[in-house]
């Protein structure tokens, strides 16, 4: 959505439903809910803000997908501001980004509603001061997110702002492996919630490849392909590799696949919001 739109459709906007989040359900194989998560709020460099935002589906075992509408929406100015459609079991972090322009102010907010298995969840995406995050440096070490190209020489992607606006198109049939290509380099500077190198270290770049949108299923061959190593990858040393992984789609339409690449800071960046990159891609499947 343009930011002007949203502005309006903001300002018109009285008092909305108090939310909750990530309220304190116990975990079950299938059958229960999906909520979003607010990971925290940043400032850009032109006076709006980014909310970063992710999802718990608290089915160990079921893997949900929601279209957008009553079930699935973000409002004022949605249903869709482009968050999933499809949710994998578990905790995910920082999957989509949502920005309101610089009049947005702290007395307003955004709330993400989604329905899954007939439990019905809301957050609120606020402007509250102790959430705002640093995706893009560590404080601690200036760790920096991966950065990630589609194609070798393609436009880079630094931080967790994949979004449908910027995904990169690709076409595939169903049946037909989709070849899917990730260069990545990175700084290779460790850094967690202790700040303490664990006995095996990962490799400095995990890539993750999950649906995010789409009528059918995804299989991708793998969804975390190894990188394969072109310069660097030690701790501390500068790292750079490609992979690759196949996607499979079930039935024709249109797809969009959401691509993580964490570096040695983990899911969720150990804790600190950082620092792992996002990206998207929208495939056309015909028959």
């Amino acid at each position: 959505m343009k930011l002007g739109h949203l502005a309006a459709v903001l300002a018109a906007t009285g008092a909305i439903v108090a939310a909750q989040q990530l309220p304190s359900e116990p975990q079950r194989d299938f059958g229960t809910s999906v909520t979003g998560a607010f990971e925290g709020w940043y400032e850009n460099p032109d006076g709006s803000r980014t909310f970063l935002v992710g999802y718990l589906n608290r089915n160990a075992t079921q893997t949900l997908d929601v279209p957008i509408g009553p079930n699935n929406r973000i409002e004022p100015g949605g249903p869709d501001l482009g968050q999933p459609t499809h949710f994998l079991p578990g905790r995910v972090h920082g999957v989509f980004i949502v920005t309101v322009p610089r009049e947005f102010t702290a007395e307003q907010r955004l709330t993400w509603t989604l329905v899954a298995n007939g439990v019905t969840t809301s957050i609120p995406l606020r402007l509250q001061p102790d959430y705002v995050v640093s995706p893009f440096t560590d404080v601690a070490v200036k760790n920096t997110p991966p950065v990630v190209r589609l194609e070798e020489n393609g436009k880079p992607t630094q931080g967790p702002v994949g979004m449908l606006a910027s995904a990169v198109a690709r076409t595939a049939s169903v049946g037909t492996p989709l070849s899917l290509t990730v260069f990545a380099s990175d700084d290779a500077r460790y850094a967690s919630g202790t700040m303490a190198l664990p006995p095996k270290p990962p490799p400095p770049v995990r890539l993750s490849w999950a649906k995010y949108r789409g009528p059918g299923a995804v299989a991708f061959e793998p969804a975390e392909p190894p990188m394969e190593t072109l310069a660097g990858g030690g701790i501390n040393v500068p790292f750079s590799g490609k992979a690759t992984a196949r996607a499979r789609f079930s039935e024709p339409g249109e797809y969009v696949l959401h691509l993580t690449a964490m570096d040695y800071s983990g899911e969720g960046g150990g804790g600190e919001v950082c620092c792992w990159t996002t990206a998207m891609v929208k495939v056309s499947v015909a028959p």
